[in-house]
């Protein structure tokens, strides 16, 4: 069993998250902030759009954005001679665009959640909109925003459509576990493939664990 799959999933993951964690609550916080019901209506449309479409659809606007003779592909290219089109950096940034809106809309509804009074009343005492962010918005909101991270980690882990269109299924470099499965099962390797599908759900299941654990702990400081 080769065990580069594995690594490459973990590493592109991992990356993933860190940039979609911050961006997700960023993102969340200028929507909640927004006052026009119609431009809240459209950004968050926007925002939300990769969860909806297939994702082979995301990786084919990924792929046109992205690619050695589009715009951003070719910037990149020529100013800075990295290749991004089928290269490892691809399947972060197709974990990164499918992972984002559940990490947007969790860390979103978790702010919605908190109640209004409280940040009120925070501006009656002085605080700047960045220390309303910090001490009551999001520490109030913590369970959302960490159930949140957790499933944007879970879907960057699994990412398949989308890395198949921008980053290919090349062994050693963008072969992540889910291209993994399926190149064994099209070799009729299900031995393999078994195998691989069992760290999968074995991530799967301790990301889930941790999210209820991180959730329990959280609410528990609370009380």
């Amino acid at each position: 069993m080769d065990w580069s799959p594995v690594w490459i999933s973990v590493k592109t993951a991992s990356l993933s998250i860190l940039i979609t964690f911050f961006l997700g609550i960023l993102a969340a916080w200028l929507v909640v902030s927004i006052r026009d019901g119609r431009a809240k209506m459209i950004l968050d449309g926007i925002l939300t759009l990769p969860l909806v479409l297939p994702p082979t659809v995301a990786g084919f606007f990924l792929l046109y954005l992205f690619g050695v003779k589009r715009p951003l592909g070719k910037f990149f290219l020529d100013f800075f001679s990295i290749k991004i089109a089928f290269s490892w950096g691809a399947t972060v940034i197709a974990a990164v665009t499918m992972s984002f809106p559940l990490m947007y809309r969790s860390a979103r509804g978790a702010f919605e959640q908190v109640d209004p009074n409280l940040t009120a009343a925070a501006r009656t005492l002085g605080m700047s909109e960045w220390e309303i962010f910090r001490k009551v918005l999001l520490a109030n909101a913590a369970p959302g925003v960490v159930s949140g991270g957790v499933l944007a980690f879970a879907r960057g882990l699994g990412e398949f459509g989308a890395t198949a269109m921008i980053a290919g299924n090349i062994a050693g470099k963008t072969r992540t576990l889910p291209m993994a499965v399926y190149s064994e099962v099209a070799a009729g390797n299900m031995d393999t493939a078994n195998r691989y599908v069992m760290v999968i759900a074995v991530i799967a299941l301790l990301s889930v664990m941790l999210m209820n654990w991180a959730a329990m702990r959280t609410e528990n400081q609370r009380k």
